[in-house]
Parts: structure tokens; sequence; C-alpha cells
């Protein structure tokens, strides 16, 4: 009887979890709200706890249990609007109560708290800006070497191997008498590294036709094949020879990979191109590609931005463009002003981040050296940027 009056006892003494606060959610479109709740501490004997919530201009709407944690709380407040199956709508009013529960599994309700915050979404995210300072930064050095490109200003590019062996390439087979074989990848024309594939396709053609250079280009899309064939013409009427095109040299053969794959090796075995370009999106494909190439002898050129087929061309071809290489090659074989000065603001962005990092880690060590929450403050401004 003494343990039945104990257990009631503790039952009617034992508090709940309360809502004490809603605040809207800053910085986001109206679709969350930070729920503070009444502190808990071990001694109180609580386990965890649930969240329901209601749409108090809606008189149909029923209690919904949208947050589900552990108590303590090992944050300041939760965060309703989370969770994708309980959206918060915004502008609508809520009201929240929560249910605890004891380490013996008992239930304890708290009252049923309705603040009148509504969700309003906010049209300028001030978490951004730091995006929004680098991203002025960023544009206003693309124009300033914009500008000074177009000025005529001698520019530095770093050297890159797999470009400048492109002159090399297109005169060897020049002087061998053999065609000169170009995959812009096997991807469509939405793909970034296709059209940037593309691109050198009409340098190179430029430069073959210079040379009187047989070329095939095999396509595997037929929009590529159409974007491929106009822009071989172009380069061959940039080079002052429309007449030396030949439609056969560019063509299409199949939509299929492998299918795709064999036609190509096929032709690497049949003409013996001195020079191959791979270059654009490849899969599984590569090293099929590039082995071919290399038991045929010839001067292998490649470039992708696909991180998981560098490794194969970069074993089995004599040049490889690694990543954003192939988007800067226009650049390189052109000399254009403005890309030339896409190329340099983007070097200069790289600098400075290169520099920010490098302050940052060494901040960290001073901090961890010294103790001074400076250096700490200091790098966290470098991280975060507040």
């Amino acid at each position: 009887m003494i343990q039945i009056v104990a257990l009631l006892a503790v039952l009617l003494s034992q508090t709940g979890v309360e809502v004490v606060d809603i605040v809207d959610r800053p910085n986001d479109a109206g679709d969350g709200l930070h729920i503070y709740l009444s502190p808990v501490t071990e001694e109180d004997n609580l386990v965890s706890c649930t969240v329901y919530r209601r749409e108090v201009d809606d008189p149909t709407s029923e209690w919904a249990p949208v947050i589900m944690e552990a108590l303590p709380l090992e944050y300041e407040f939760l965060i309703d609007g989370y969770d994708p199956d309980y959206p918060v709508e915004p502008g609508a009013l809520y009201a929240y109560r929560v249910e605890a529960v004891t380490a013996q599994g008992d239930i304890v309700s708290g009252g049923e708290f309705e603040s009148g915050i509504r969700p309003v979404g906010e049209v300028f995210n001030t978490d951004e800006v730091p995006v929004l300072i680098a991203g002025m930064l960023f544009i206003l050095l693309i124009f300033y070497y914009f500008g000074k490109a177009q000025r005529g200003a001698s520019m530095y590019l770093r050297p890159i191997g797999g470009i400048d062996a492109i002159d090399e390439a297109i005169g060897r087979a020049t002087e061998m008498g053999k065609p000169i074989l170009y995959v812009p990848g096997l991807s469509s024309i939405s793909d970034v590294a296709t059209i940037a594939s593309l691109t050198i396709l009409g340098r190179v053609a430029k430069k073959i036709a210079q040379y009187g250079t047989p070329l095939l280009v095999p396509n595997c899309d037929p929009i590529v094949y159409t974007v491929a064939s106009e822009t071989v013409k172009q380069g061959y009427l940039e080079a002052g020879r429309p007449d030396a095109y030949e439609e056969d040299s560019v063509f299409f053969l199949t939509t299929s990979q492998f299918a795709y794959v064999a036609g190509v090796n096929g032709i690497m075995m049949r003409d013996k191109p001195a020079t191959n370009f791979y270059l654009g999106m490849f899969w599984a494909e590569s090293l099929l590609l590039a082995e071919t190439g290399s038991l045929s002898g010839a001067i292998q050129i490649a470039g992708t931005d696909a991180v998981t087929q560098l490794p194969f061309f970069i074993t089995t071809c004599d040049y490889t463009l690694i990543g954003e290489e192939l988007y800067a090659a226009s650049a390189y074989l052109g000399r254009e002003p403005k890309q030339i000065g896409a190329v340099k603001g983007q070097d200069a962005c790289k600098a400075i981040i290169i520099t920010l990092i490098l302050l940052g880690f060494i901040l960290g060590l001073l901090y961890a050296a010294t103790g001074s929450e400076t250096f700490m403050f200091l790098r966290n401004i470098m991280v975060t940027g507040a």
C-alpha cells in the first residue's frame, strides 16, 4: 500500500515539458519555426518527448506528431519544418503541445501553446552575404581581365602539356600522311564536357584544314553529330579552305555505347590514324578506346571531367587534360580576349581562395599553440565570413 501511494505521489509531482516560445526561423522561405521548450535536466526523469502540432485557422485540423527528440535536448531549440511529411506552410498559425515519456514509460502531457507567430519568408538571406561578396569579387575580376585582354595586354597562362602537344600531334599526322581521329565523347550536347570538346574540335579542324590532313570524327549522338559537322565546316571556312571540307569526315555510328566503341576501334585498326583525340565525357569505354589506340601506335591526347575515367586515360595516353583543363583548352588555342579573361579571372579567384585557406590554417595553428581567442576569432572570419 505504501509503494502504491509513493508511486502516485511521484506521478502527481511529475511535471511535463511545455512549449515556452515559438520564433520564426530566420533566412528561410517561411517554411520553418523554432520551438523552445521548458528546461529539462536528468533529475526530471524524462527520457524523450513528442511535439504535436495543429493548425489554428483550420477547425478540422487534428494534432499530428511532428518532432520526436530525446531528453535532455542537445540544442537550444527544435526546428519544425524539417520533416517533409509535415511541412510548415508560410503564413499559417500553429498551436503546439508536448508529450514527454518518463524512464518508467509513463506519458506526461504539457499544455497547449499558441504564440501568434506566423512563419514569413525573407527576401534576402543574410547568411549568404559572404557568397554574395565572393560572387561580386569573381565577376569584377572576370571583367577586369576581360578589359585587360581586349586592350592587348600580354597575360601569362601556365603551360599545359596536353594543349601544347596538339600542334605537334597534328604535325606528326601530316608528316606521316595519316588521318587524325577525333572522338567527342559519348554524352549528349547538354553535357558541359561535350560543349568544350566541340569548341576544341573547331580549333583542331581549322589547324587541320591549313595542313590538309584527313580528319575522322565518329559520333554516337545525332545532335552532337550535327553540331560537330557544322563546327568542322566552320573551321575549314575560317582557314580559308572551305572546298577542302569532306562531308564524310564527320559521321554518325550508333547510339549504343559498346557498339560505338567497337566501330571506333575498327577505324583505329583499319585506318591507323597517327593521332587520336579523346575529348569529352566518357564512361566504361575509355580504357577500351585508349588501349586500342595505344596498340595502333598513335599519339593520344585525352581530356575529360569524369574523375573515374581519368586514371585510364593517364596510363594509356601520351597527354591528358584533367578536369577544368578541358574547359580552358579553347582559350589556350584561340587566344580570344574574352576567353583568356575568363581563365585569368578564375585563376585569380583560386589564388584568393588558396590564400584564405592558408591563412585559416596558420591562424588555427597559432590558436592551438597559444590559446589566444584572437586567433580563433580571425580564423572563424576566414572560414565562415562571420
